[in-house]
């Protein structure tokens, strides 16, 4: 895998560096938060290993930069910060795993490798749902291609990003059938953590501004249904 380290220790992050490398990973060093968080910005690593003291940025806003930016590497935080709060704190942040300082080179290989597992088993399940996903969602005159991201209505496309293409994905699959915030919660947004449901109104009110470019009120394809949720209706 290709680690990014964020760490401002130099003993901890060569330490890090030479026993990742041992293990077959690729692992790349950053000193400061400024760096560490440019670099996970670039969403080109499998995992990221995160201190929380650190120059210039603090750890929690890189975390939370991160999640709100979509970005869903998997990340485990070293911290010195031990107390049940910062744990506790940290998880709610959008972070997979936490472990305090010190800690043991063979305990972290052993969470590095669950995270490795985790990736391989949700590639696999990805695989599998592709062979029964379409490869597009039509409803009434709308099509939307969630692998290019586009939703099309007579001649026109619009771009979307990848949230909102699930977003339209899932309530085009059940069109014409009321879902609730939180089923629509629960499918895109309870298993990453550091969401609230209100995120679910935020996302339907971009989807209707932009389908509003057809020419028609994004409002009257989205409908909000009192006391049930949200209904797709073409």
């Amino acid at each position: 895998m290709r680690i990014l380290i964020v760490e401002d220790e130099t003993r901890i992050a060569d330490f890090l560096q030479r026993g990742l490398r041992a293990e077959g990973h690729f692992p790349v060093v950053a000193s400061d938060g400024e760096s560490g968080l440019a670099l996970a910005l670039e969403g080109d690593f499998d995992l990221l290993l995160l201190d929380m003291m650190l120059p210039g940025i603090h750890g929690r806003e890189i975390c939370q930069q991160l999640r709100m930016n979509k970005i869903n590497t998997p990340l485990i935080i070293l911290s010195a910060m031990d107390s049940l709060d910062d744990v506790i704190a940290g998880l709610r942040m959008g972070a997979d795993d936490y472990m305090t300082k010190p800690f043991s080179f063979e305990e972290l290989l052993a969470r590095v490798r669950s995270q490795e597992r985790r990736q391989a088993q949700a590639a696999t399940a990805a695989l599998q749902a592709s062979a029964i996903t379409p490869a597009k969602f039509t409803a009434g005159d709308f099509t939307l291609d969630p692998k290019l991201r586009t939703v099309a209505r007579d001649g026109q496309t619009i771009e979307l990003t990848e949230r909102e293409a699930e977003l339209l994905a899932l309530l085009m699959h059940h069109a014409g059938q009321p879902l609730s915030r939180n089923e629509i919660f629960h499918e895109l947004w309870e298993a990453q953590g550091g969401a609230s449901i209100n995120v679910v109104d935020v996302y339907v009110g971009y989807l209707r501004r932009k389908l509003g470019a057809f020419g028609t009120s994004g409002k009257s394809v989205i409908r909000t249904v009192r006391g049930l949720g949200f209904i797709f209706r073409a």
